[in-house]
C-alpha cells in the first residue's frame, strides 16, 4: 500500500520505520534537508513538499502534536485538497472530537479515521501501540494493514470521533492517577519516607497501577513530568475545554488533576 506520512516526530518517526518494515511504500514530508536524510535512512521516500507526500497515497497518516496543527493542515491548509479521491486519512493526533467532525465534513469522498494513541515510541517500535479508533467499519478495515504495522491492540470504539472521545476519557483518568500519586508522594514525604522508597514499595501493594509503574521507572513524579508533562497537560486542556462546552466539568477528576497545570508541573 502507498502511505503518505505527515508528522514524523517523536511518535511518527518509529511509525514510518514500522510501515517500511511492513512492506508499504512510504512518502513522508520532511521540512528540512537534515530531516529528509534521516527519514530516507529508514527506507522511506522523503519529500520537501506536503503535496508530494499525499498526492498518490492510498492512506495518509497524520501524527502532528496539537489540535491546532490538525486544523491548520486539514481545514486551512493543503492536506485534504492534495489527497486523491477515494483515499483515507488517519489522524493519530489527540484532538477535539469537533475537529474530527469538521475534518470529516470537509473531506468529501475521503474516508476519515481518527486513531489517537496510548503509549510511547518504544511501544511503536515493538508494534504494541494501543489505538482507539473511530470511523465507519469499512473505512477502518481499509486502513487496518497500515495500523497493524505498529498498533496492537487496535480498538474500534465507534463512528468517526469516537476514538478521540475515548482517548480523552483515558487521558483524564491518567492525569487523575498522576495527581493522586503526586499527593501520595507528598504524604510520604511528610511521614519521612523518601519518594523512591515509597514508589518501589507501592508497586507490590494493593495501590499498584500502570501509572505507578511508569512514574517509578522514571524515579520520581518530577522526572516523569520532565519527559511527558507537556503531552499530559495539552490533553487535559482539551478535556477541560470540551467539558466546559458541554456545560459541565470533570467533577472529582478536576480536583486531582489540578497538579497538571499548563506547564506540566506538580
Amino acid at each position: 500500500m502507498r502511505v503518505g506520512f505527515v508528522g514524523a516526530g517523536r511518535m511518527g518517526r518509529p511509525m514510518v520505520a514500522r510501515l517500511v518494515e511492513g512492506g508499504h511504500n512510504v512518502d513522508v514530508w520532511g521540512r528540512t534537508a537534515e530531516k529528509r536524510r534521516d527519514l530516507e535512512q529508514l527506507g522511506a521516500r522523503a519529500v520537501g513538499e506536503l503535496a508530494a507526500a499525499v498526492a498518490q497515497a492510498d492512506v495518509v497518516v497524520l501524527c502532528v502534536f496539537t489540535d491546532e496543527q490538525v486544523r491548520q493542515l486539514c481545514l486551512d491548509g493543503a492536506l485534504l485538497p492534495g489527497m486523491r479521491p477515494g483515499s483515507a486519512l488517519v489522524v493519530h493526533t489527540t484532538t477535539s472530537p469537533d475537529t474530527i467532525e469538521a475534518v470529516a465534513a470537509r473531506a468529501g469522498n475521503i474516508d476519515v479515521v481518527d486513531a489517537p494513541v496510548s503509549g510511547g515510541p518504544h511501544d511503536v517500535a515493538a508494534g504494541a501501540l494501543t489505538l482507539f479508533v473511530g470511523g465507519a467499519g469499512d473505512a477502518v478495515a481499509r486502513v487496518q494493514p497500515v495500523l497493524g504495522c505498529y498498533g496492537d491492540p487496535i480498538l474500534h470504539v465507534g463512528p468517526s470521533g469516537a476514538g478521540q472521545k475515548v482517548k480523552l476519557v483515558n487521558n483524564a483518568l491518567f492525569a487523575g492517577h498522576i495527581g493522586l500519586l503526586a499527593e501520595s508522594v507528598r504524604l510520604a514525604g511528610q511521614l519521612g519516607v523518601p519518594e523512591t522508597t515509597v514508589l518501589a514499595a507501592l508497586a507490590h501493594g494493593s495501590a499498584t497501577s500502570r501509572v505507578l509503574d511508569i512514574v517509578a521507572a522514571r524515579g520520581s513524579v518530577a522526572s516523569f513530568f520532565e519527559v511527558a508533562g507537556e503531552f499530559v497537560a495539552k490533553d487535559v486542556a482539551v478535556v477541560r475545554d470540551i467539558a466546559e462546552k458541554l456545560g459541565g466539568d470533570l467533577g472529582a477528576l478536576d480536583d486531582v488533576i489540578e497538579v497538571v497545570n499548563v506547564g506540566g508541573k506538580v
